[in-house]
């Protein structure tokens, strides 16, 4: 068995290395493949260290451009080393650019198709990444749900129960491990604050629109005056470009950091009183870690935070932002974690070897 680990982005680094330290352990023939669809070694080169892990064996430097242009680039790029490599399963996690191309490119190869976070919904066909991880699903063999709810999805769709299997969530596994990295470490060092606010916005539905961003900004501020707590916000330098194209000011409670590494971001969150977002991924690592999130957008792939109390969707309202920061505080914990025991890629990799993929 030769297994192709595909991935283009920071947040399928995070979920990709359980799966790869695990094919590691037992072994397994494989190889990394990244895309390089938001690639700077500043920060996916450093992810890869911090996290301990090998470099990719191949990265086609894809760079950033609109969604035609990216994902025609990577499948041309992503059947080239298939072609050369012919492994027998592609894994690809998440909903982006990167898993769309690569579930493509070895489904018309004949490769078989693992997709690692399979079955999230948003219900908004607008959003880039619900195509994206709708079209993967339905192209792939191994279809590896992270939640019950998440399986439902994908019966709904008419997909064969026989390549569904709820395993968790690999988010689960990458938090564990990276958390025995970094005991003792504490916030202090990184934000300059014992108690703040963590803040981060890049979604193209919020980011890429100034009306709406410049709403977020305003509730932020309104957020942080009531309660008393400067707002910490590592912005990437898109983000930070936008907000200054639209000429619009953080203001004085809002405190732009550097973007950092996973493994300090870890630390940002564990130590926040609340964490406002519009990611995803940090959606998850807050339920996880235990503490409130506020999801500054109108709808989430991840229902199964809102579900256990950990999470609130706020949309882009600076009342309605308010209104949910002053309802999330108090909740800390006290939850059950959804998203498994944090043994999500072992069994993965274990389904995989006995498919003998």
């Amino acid at each position: 068995m030769k297994v192709a680990v595909i991935l283009g982005t920071r947040p399928e680094i995070i979920k990709m290395s359980p799966i790869i330290r695990e094919l590691e352990r037992r072994g397994i023939d494989h190889f990394v493949l990244h895309t390089g669809q938001h690639y700077s070694h500043n920060m996916d080169g450093v992810f890869f260290e911090v996290l301990g892990l090998n470099p990719p064996k191949y990265n086609l430097g894809v760079g950033s451009g609109t969604h035609g242009e990216e994902t025609g680039r990577m499948l041309v790029g992503i059947e080239r080393i298939l072609a050369e490599e012919k492994p027998g399963c592609v894994l690809v996690e998440g909903d982006t650019n990167t898993v769309l191309a690569g579930a493509l490119a070895a489904a018309k190869m004949h490769i078989k198709v693992g997709h690692v976070e399979a079955g999230l919904r948003s219900g908004d066909m607008s959003m880039p990444e619900e195509v994206n991880r709708i079209v993967a699903d339905h192209v792939s063999d191994y279809l590896f749900a992270p939640t019950q709810v998440s399986a439902q999805n994908l019966l709904r769709e008419g997909i064969s129960a026989q390549k569904i299997a709820v395993t968790g969530n690999t988010i689960v596994d990458a938090v564990q491990q990276s958390l025995s990295l970094v005991e003792g470490r504490g916030a202090k060092s990184i934000a300059g604050l014992d108690r703040y606010l963590l803040v981060t916005i890049h979604r193209q539905e919020n980011a890429d629109n100034p009306a709406r961003l410049r709403k977020i900004i305003e509730g932020l501020n309104l957020v942080s005056e009531e309660l008393g707590l400067e707002v910490v916000y590592p912005a990437h330098p898109r983000a930070r470009k936008r907000l200054k194209d639209f000429g619009i000011s953080l203001g004085e409670r809002i405190r732009a950091i550097d973007p950092v590494d996973y493994l300090s971001f870890l630390i940002l969150e564990r130590g926040a009183d609340l964490i406002l977002t519009d990611s995803g991924g940090v959606q998850e690592e807050a339920c996880i870690l235990g503490v409130p999130c506020v999801t500054l957008r109108d709808n989430t792939e991840r229902p199964e935070t809102l579900e256990v109390g950990a999470n609130i969707l706020a949309g882009a309202e600076p009342s309605r932002i308010l209104k949910c920061a002053r309802e999330m505080l108090p909740r800390r914990g006290g939850w059950e974690n959804p998203y498994g025991d944090g043994r999500s890629a072992e069994r993965i990799v274990g389904l995989l070897e006995n498919a003998g993929a």
